[in-house]
């Protein structure tokens, strides 16, 4: 079972896990191009534009000429990034000289999409003709169904209303993330405890790189399922799309990805539509360009007594996994850190670095509390 901290800044690894024919069917979309382009190292996006129009293989020595030579570690990154994506093909000749060529699909499909641009495969309907959210509302939703989705992991009986995850969801949930022995409730795994200290973006490609996964065990086609979430990726935030523009296993995931916020399901009198937010939107982008780590709410006193500033019922059932909590107002929940709650994080598998992401003080002071005596 993979730890649920080692994980890729985006899903481009399975990208190229991919038969070399899959891979040459995605370049065939200008948009998969771009959204390879998008995910590269910065000095592997010089390489691409730098050769997007030269036809001849380039020696790998005229190449290395192209950077400094303390730029050469990365350099190297960046050719067997662009090698495994098969974006460059490497030859090497009879007097062993190596030398890199771009691969024609994408070469040819990249030139369209940056000199003409490409059409979507759906444009959204047009303006008026359904209500749509606001920018805030639809922000709110995103944020309200991945919360919904964590509140599940620690406990169903926690979150603020019913939610049936598909069968392909809870798989993913599954895959290392929840355990259920026979009659008992599902609980969370150690490696699910630490998912939840995850920031979001990472949790997100988690779940989406499973998703991928065990798309095969659904009868979907892994490719099939890239291609149309990096199409997603390109649609506008906001504007609603017909779901009559997807066939039937794109519906099941948008259904799918409904439950976790990326997009919105509406129901009109004749016709159905969904509205991407801003969670799928950044499904081409790489997670080094999107992380961002809230600052520490937490503030733990010399007493062990914990605050932490927020309205948030994810946050309290979080930090209830640390700390015994004792009330929650509107927007300030009180607990302590005791030696029984550390124990019981640490039996779950919580090391005291990941409680470190709460409280940078609370850290130091679990050496000294935990060896205490009363």
């Amino acid at each position: 079972m993979p730890q649920v901290r080692i994980i890729a800044k985006n899903f481009m690894d399975m990208v190229a896990s991919l038969p070399a024919v899959k891979l040459d069917s995605l370049y065939a979309n200008p948009f998969i191009c771009e959204a390879i382009l998008r995910s590269l190292p910065p000095l592997a996006k010089k390489y691409v534009l730098q050769m997007m129009y030269i036809e001849t293989p380039v020696s790998a020595k005229s190449m290395e000429e192209w950077v400094l030579p303390d730029g050469l570690s990365k350099h190297r990154v960046a050719i067997d990034r662009l090698i495994q994506l098969r974006v460059f093909t490497e030859t090497v000749d009879r007097k062993k000289e190596t030398s890199y060529e771009m691969n024609k699909t994408f070469q040819i499909n990249l030139q369209k999409q940056v000199i003409y641009g490409a059409l979507l495969p759906r444009e959204a309907m047009p303006p008026n003709t359904v209500p749509l959210p606001s920018l805030e509302e639809l922000d709110n939703y995103a944020r309200e169904q991945w919360e919904c989705f964590l509140l599940h992991l620690i406990s169903s009986t926690q979150a603020e209303r019913s939610t049936n995850f598909s069968p392909s969801m809870m798989k993913v949930f599954q895959r290392g993330l929840l355990s259920q022995r026979q009659k008992d409730a599902p609980r969370l795994t150690e490696y699910g405890f630490q998912f939840l200290l995850m920031d979001t973006n990472a949790q997100l490609w988690y779940i989406i790189r499973e998703y991928i996964a065990n798309a095969e065990e659904r009868g979907v086609d892994p490719a099939d399922l890239i291609s149309f979430l990096l199409e997603l990726s390109f649609h506008e935030t906001g504007q609603a799309y017909n779901i009559n523009t997807l066939d039937e296993d794109q519906r099941s995931t948008v259904k799918d990805l409904a439950d976790l916020g990326l997009v919105k399901l509406q129901q009109g009198r004749k016709e159905s539509w969904f509205i991407p937010t801003k969670l799928a939107t950044t499904l081409s982008v790489s997670l080094s360009d999107t992380s961002t780590r809230k600052q520490g709410f937490v503030v733990v006193e010399t007493n062990f007594r914990m605050y932490a500033y927020s309205t948030s019922k994810l946050h309290c059932e979080i930090l209830r996994l640390f700390a015994r909590i004792e009330y929650q107002l509107p927007n300030l929940i009180v607990g302590i850190i005791t030696k029984e709650s550390l124990y019981s994080a640490f039996d779950n598998g919580i090391t005291a670095e990941q409680a470190r992401l709460f409280s940078s003080y609370a850290f130091t002071l679990y050496y000294h509390l935990i060896t205490r005596s009363y």
